[in-house]
């Protein structure tokens, strides 16, 4: 009797700089755990963040079963329009003969121009997709107005990470397929509800305060001073503020807190690992992100900023931690009905969200609602689920010309 043939695995090449953090390739990894599903993962070799990041790093290669990490060497060192890769590309292309290729450096990006271009000259068939996070209406001039048409023009399905953005890319002439669904999962394994006694105490917590919470950068966007009113018009509540991160606004909230007499109730945590931050998320009785959108932030091609998404709200969410949000871009669709939204920029309204988490059954009602709505809907299983389904409904449709 002939053996039957195995199905030829589904190849998927993704390229960003976003994966030389290995912790951020987890989804792409839960990819390979479906059968004949290879994932290869294109990033520079070398790679300078920015941010608190700043230091150059080097990519290391790395391989678990079907899934591997490939550096390559690139050109531009810090800005994700610019990234574009050496001749080393076109030697794993014609290896690897990928039947997706996605570029997560958005639709303006060189990266994506150049493997579009690769891909059509390599006759290799696969389908183009990329990646963006941006969601708000911009202009663009030539040669960039010209750049983004050839991308789009050529791009078979584009990964959104919020709903905006989609209508974003309609306004820009995109007609092709669009999945709404965030870059990161989160790791359940690692963000899980777990009781911190020892470091509480570290810290001076006591068992009555009602630690609210914040995790990220402290500028202006993120609505930290929104927050700080809040906090300074709750009386004589025993809540702490527990504010993990750092950024140009601290000594400004260390002034304000100082002159209400406060100082006492703040408490500054910088640079802790990512592996840590669990632990410190469990801290809280509450996490808040109270972002504001801006006309001040800028890029090379647009300005403005609205919240892309909040990953933070849930790594908090799959800690079981209540979360407080504002309506600022994708963080209510990301909190949906698990949570609390207010108006953004509106202190008075997020005072009132406080006062009604402190209730003890509304906080419990609230964090099971959370925990559910993070494991059904945001591990790096689910995602990886969700993006492989996007796959297969590309490859079964014709390809663009």
């Amino acid at each position: 009797m002939p053996a039957i043939a195995s199905p030829s695995p589904l190849r998927i090449l993704v390229v960003s700089h976003t994966y030389i953090v290995d912790l951020n390739c987890e989804k792409l990894r839960a990819m390979t755990r479906e059968p004949n599903v290879e994932v290869t993962v294109v990033v520079p070799r070398r790679w300078r963040p920015g941010g608190v990041q700043n230091c150059m790093i080097e990519s290391r290669p790395w391989q678990d079963g079907a899934f591997r990490v490939v550096p390559v060497s690139n050109f531009g060192q810090n800005n994700q329009g610019l990234l574009c890769f050496g001749t080393e590309i076109v030697t794993l292309l014609r290896e690897f003969r990928p039947h997706i290729i996605q570029v997560e450096q958005g639709a303006k990006s060189i990266a994506y121009a150049q493997l579009i271009t690769l891909n059509r000259l390599l006759r290799l068939g696969a389908k183009n997709l990329f990646f963006t996070w941006w969601n708000l209406p911009y202009t663009l001039k030539f040669p960039i107005s010209a750049l983004e048409a050839y991308n789009l023009r050529h791009t078979d399905g584009a990964v959104v990470g919020n709903q905006d953005g989609v209508e974003v890319l309609r306004q820009r002439g995109y007609v092709g397929a669009a999945q709404v669904m965030p870059q990161l999962g989160v790791d359940e394994t690692l963000f899980r509800p777990q009781p911190q006694p020892q470091l509480a105490a570290e810290l001076g917590l006591q068992p009555d305060d009602f630690v609210v919470g914040f995790v990220g950068r402290f500028v202006a966007e993120k609505g930290l001073l929104t927050l700080w009113e809040a906090l300074a018009a709750m009386g004589d509540r025993p809540w702490k503020w527990l504010l993990l991160g750092r950024g140009d606004l601290k000594p400004v909230l260390m002034a304000k807190a100082e002159a209400a007499g406060l100082s006492d109730r703040l408490i500054w945590v910088e640079s802790v690992p990512h592996d840590r931050v669990p632990c410190y998320i469990n801290l809280m009785n509450t996490l808040v992100l109270p972002s504001e959108t801006s006309v001040q932030f800028s890029t090379f091609t647009a300005k403005g900023w609205k919240e892309q998404f909040g990953h933070v709200l849930i790594e908090a969410m799959a800690c079981q931690v209540p979360v407080i949000g504002s309506d600022s871009g994708e963080i209510p669709h990301v909190i949906g009905e698990a949570g609390l939204i207010f108006p953004e920029g509106k202190a008075a309204a997020l005072r009132e969200s406080l006062l009604w988490l402190m209730q003890p059954q509304v906080a419990i009602d609230l964090s099971k609602q959370a925990y559910d709505r993070a494991l059904n809907c945001y591990t790096n299983h689910t995602l990886a689920q969700q993006q492989l389904g996007f796959y297969r409904q590309l490859l079964a449709s014709p390809k663009q010309s």
